[in-house]
């Protein structure tokens, strides 16, 4: 049987994994070429998830250098209390999503963090920061359909299918027109077409090829196109797409889940999180990104 990446390392006492995982996160593993991507467990192995509280940010932006280590390092020096921190990639190729989750022993410690670090630059780019969804609210969320698109979830084979190259664009200016998209998607890569359905808020860009979409998505998520900030994931895959009729012509359905899901990871420590949208006041909005997305409301279980 293959292993499956990970496994677990229980300690008698906390200050022992505690040091373990601060001295050999990032470090390389013996008679390999990758390194230690160490965090604490959660659900029963190391420290376990503080209840009634959410201590992990959401972090994106990320330059496509940063790793686990830098990330956790970058917010420690100024966040004692910081636990670990993980780069989301892409299951196939190994290459970050731009985006990943920083966890902390102390509330105060989070919420300054919030503001503080929203902007400031870890290698390259300065970074967006928001809060990380608790994966049973995301859930819930889903299960709510305010468009009216129907109850099917997101096909999870579209993120990691090696030929799907269509971009799902949220959030979109209802100004923006085709030939916008175009424009402005088209500089990453040759495009296959462009749509936007009548009335939706959002667009569907297909590319010819997957690392133009990834360059795309990675570069243009949380970019302002019009008068809003855009929110990019993966539309289906061509073999999953559901005929749907927009203003006469068909398309993918748009899913549940792309509204009001982000991303989920599925990693020790991090499993319960999914990508809530950068930071902003939550007496302005609800949860989950900037002011454009302001109808994605908070919901902490």
């Amino acid at each position: 049987m293959a292993s499956e990446g990970y496994g677990f390392v229980e300690f008698v006492s906390h200050a022992s994994a505690e040091r373990i995982l601060n001295t050999y996160n990032g470090s390389m593993m013996p008679q390999t070429d990758q390194a230690f991507r160490l965090n604490w467990a959660s659900f029963g192995m190391g420290e376990r998830r503080m209840e009634g509280s959410d201590l992990s940010i959401f972090v994106g932006d990320l330059a496509s250098d940063v790793t686990d280590h830098l990330l956790q390092e970058t917010f420690k020096a100024r966040y004692p209390s910081v636990k670990g921190a993980r780069v989301v990639t892409d299951t196939l190729t190994g290459r970050s999503k731009g985006y990943g989750f920083v966890r902390f022993g102390d509330d105060a410690e989070k919420a300054r963090a919030m503001t503080e670090m929203n902007g400031v630059y870890c290698s390259t780019r300065p970074m967006r920061i928001s809060v990380a969804t608790p994966k049973k609210a995301m859930n819930q969320q889903q299960q709510y359909n305010p468009k009216g698109y129907g109850s099917a979830a997101q096909d999870s084979s579209s993120d990691s299918d090696p030929n799907n190259t269509t971009v799902f664009v949220g959030g979109l200016d209802p100004n923006v027109k085709d030939q916008d998209l175009r424009q402005i998607f088209g500089q990453y890569g040759e495009l296959v077409s462009v749509k936007i359905p009548v009335g939706k808020g959002c667009g569907f860009v297909q590319f010819v090829n997957r690392a133009a979409a990834e360059d795309a998505i990675q570069k243009l998520h949380g970019s302002l196109i019009g008068q809003q900030t855009v929110r990019l994931s993966w539309g289906r895959s061509p073999a999953n797409r559901q005929p749907a009729h927009y203003g006469g012509w068909n398309q993918m359905q748009p899913d549940p889940s792309q509204w009001n899901q982000g991303y989920y990871i599925y990693g020790q420590g991090y499993q319960g999180y999914g990508y809530a949208g950068p930071f902003q006041d939550g007496s302005a909005y609800g949860y989950n990104s900037y002011p454009a997305y302001g109808h994605y409301p908070q919901q902490v279980s």
